[in-house]
């Protein structure tokens, strides 16, 4: 197999200088650039078209989350690994859904994130263990979403009854959007029509319409 060729993203120079020297010791892995923020990273990836960007989130300028979402829109090949120092929910579940498919915390050894490389080069997910085990404690607290295609009452979709049943447990319109993994416009689109289709007034009545209609328990 032909080794992996990575452009290593990271604002701080010795950080950056560090992770070359690290990755050129290591078999199967050839670093083919550095950048040391995200608009010379995107333009970087578009030069050398690397299979792997190791890529850091915070950044003077465009952000690391930016980078990758620029990379999604534009379908991009070149595969995401996250190796940053930010690891709260917020930043870990901002740059999977901007389309990273590893993320590491910088205390990473070096057989760890040439694990993470190949992994992700290969198309697979590569997340650190602290990292998979907030997911699962995320997907733990979202309801249970309503059966695939029936309907609720007052013609409900599945989806409008899945956002219902969140708002009813107490959760923002923010991280109905990470929970459910759409845009915060989506969410609220859906509870316009949540409101229009339940007659209600305000986010207070459609949680006491949620609780009346059995669809949250208490």
């Amino acid at each position: 197999m032909t080794d992996v060729r990575v452009l290593v993203v990271d604002d701080q120079t010795v950080v950056r200088e560090g992770l070359v020297t690290l990755l050129g010791l290591l078999s199967g892995i050839r670093v083919v650039g550095a950048a040391a923020d995200g608009d010379t990273a995107l333009a970087e990836i578009a030069r050398l078209d690397p299979d792997v960007v190791l890529l850091d989130l915070h950044m003077p300028g465009r952000s690391g989350i930016e980078v990758a979402e620029e990379l999604t829109r534009q379908g991009c090949r070149t595969r995401i690994v996250v190796l940053t120092t930010y690891s709260d929910d917020d930043w870990v579940f901002a740059a999977l859904r901007a389309g990273a498919r590893g993320f590491l915390t910088k205390d990473a050894s070096g057989e760890e994130i040439a694990a993470a490389i190949h992994t992700v080069r290969e198309g697979q997910a590569q997340l650190d263990p602290s990292v998979q085990r907030r997911l699962l404690e995320a997907l733990d607290r979202v309801p249970p979403p309503a059966p695939a295609g029936v309907a609720g009452p007052d013609g409900l979709t599945p989806r409008e009854t899945e956002v219902l049943r969140l708002v009813a447990a107490g959760h923002s319109n923010d991280e109905i959007a990470e929970l459910l993994h759409v845009s915060r416009a989506t969410v609220k689109t859906h509870l316009n029509h949540l409101l229009a289709k339940t007659a209600s007034r305000d986010r207070a009545q459609l949680v006491r319409y949620a609780y009346r209609t059995g669809l949250a328990l208490p």
